[in-house]
């Protein structure tokens, strides 16, 4: 199965960090990052995708960050 995930934060050091554990934990990016302003913090916001191919069915209660 192929996983998915969006992973999201303020555009800062940890959200590169999490991105480069994804990427060691065997994820690929998927597509384009993206940016948007939060007025209500006042900050930029990041989103990137990642897939992963793994092993087994899909199931709700798979906890994408453990793969």
């Amino acid at each position: 199965m192929r996983a998915y995930r969006l992973l999201t934060g303020e555009d800062d050091s940890a959200f590169c960090h999490k991105v480069s554990e994804a990427l060691a934990r065997g994820w690929v990016l998927h597509g384009d990052p993206a940016y948007a302003y939060d007025a209500g913090s006042g900050r930029m916001r990041c989103a990137q995708a990642v897939v992963k191919d793994v092993e087994g069915a899909y199931a709700p209660d798979i906890k994408l960050g453990d793969l």
